[in-house]
């Protein structure tokens, strides 16, 4: 099974490589293309689990293990709650991620927040109907005849729609996770390109070039595919190294956002008018300081849930359970190392 998911993994990558290589114009049909199948999918699951509900919204999201239902084996609202706010959280880093494609759109700086706020609401309002209408529609896991049912959203909808339906359903998960994969891998060779024009990474002249052909970075594009091949290949031989690396990716995404909104705090109090562009293309106006505050209160959160060392995800082994936290200060060292070598090297040559 681990074979073939590196194998299925390393052909996904392949064909995202090739996809971001032949430029933006491929890529944006395919987004757009993925985003509708997305919705439309979304839309309809929403409607045909309220049709085949066998319960009430407060007996699917309140414990009640009296109410002679049966239904004692999903968790209450606390738990209802928490899972509809992690969905948009992660759902924030695939719409961010798909931001960093606004520099090659129409005024990115007024458009990519609203467009980005959009999606979000849409994504986080459908994502609370999907979950409050499958425990709404799930059957009776208490019932003998069904056995040990596992497989999670998966389970549930084939179990409640019937296996044509739910793979049909699974396939349109399939296209959605090919997207995913295009967008943020685009994201990633965008960050590359970033980092090689502004001259932080060796070989910077190289990564920052823009093919006159296709308009990518081309070398960027075929080192980040790489490099996400190399991680699945060393998976092979140590399974754990996947978790890892997943793991220490999602803590990394979270604490660049709360590097973000902690700095964007600071500058209200205390702003930086070092030649800034103080134009506001888009602007909270005077929700901009609570919704700052809340923001960076949702990072930090976010941040010590995904590094807390929790054996289910990082093992038993000491190393790999506190192996975000030791990766992350590593990560901060190198990233300091490299800033103030730059720093030096350019005083010394002017």
């Amino acid at each position: 099974i681990a074979l073939n998911a590196i194998l299925l993994g390393a052909i996904l990558i392949v064909i995202s490589t090739i996809i971001n290589a032949r430029g933006i114009k491929l890529l944006a049909i395919i987004n757009n293309i993925g985003v509708f199948t997305e919705l439309v999918g979304i839309i309809v699951l929403i409607v045909l689990l309220f049709l085949n509900k066998l319960r009430s919204p407060a007996e699917a999201v309140v414990h009640i293990k009296a109410a002679g239902t049966g239904f004692n084996g999903f968790p209450d609202s606390s738990i209802f709650l928490a899972a509809t706010a992690l969905t948009a959280s992660y759902v924030l880093y695939g719409f961010d991620t798909a931001g960093t494609l606004a520099e090659e759109t129409h005024d990115p700086r007024k458009k990519a927040p609203r467009a980005i706020l959009q999606a979000l609401l849409a994504a986080g309002f459908a994502g609370l109907l999907v979950l409050l209408f499958a425990l709404m529609a799930a059957p009776d896991l208490g019932k003998p005849e069904l056995g040990n049912i596992s497989g999670g959203m998966p389970m549930l909808v084939k179990s409640v729609l019937g296996e044509t339906t739910g793979k049909l359903f699974l396939c349109i998960v399939i296209f959605a996770i090919v997207v995913c994969t295009l967008a943020v891998h685009s994201g990633t060779v965008r960050l590359m390109f970033a980092m090689g024009r502004d001259g932080y990474l060796p070989f910077s002249k190289s990564l920052s070039h823009v093919s006159p052909k296709t308009q990518t970075p081309v070398l960027a594009t075929l080192l980040c595919g790489l490099g996400a091949i190399i991680i699945l290949a060393v998976n092979l031989q140590f399974p754990k190294v996947f978790e890892l690396v997943t793991s220490i990716a999602i803590l990394w995404a979270n604490l660049a956002y709360w590097i973000v909104v902690a700095v964007q705090l600071k500058n209200r109090f205390k702003p930086n008018n070092n030649n800034a562009d103080k134009e506001a293309k888009f602007s909270l106006g005077k929700w901009g300081l609570p919704v700052n505050i809340l923001a960076l209160i949702w990072s930090t959160f976010m941040v010590i849930n995904v590094s807390w060392p929790r054996t289910a995800t990082y093992g038993t082994e000491w190393y790999n359970q506190y192996a975000a936290w030791i990766y992350t200060v590593g990560l901060i060292c190198f990233g300091v190392f490299i800033f103030y070598y730059k720093r030096i090297k350019r005083k010394g040559i002017s």
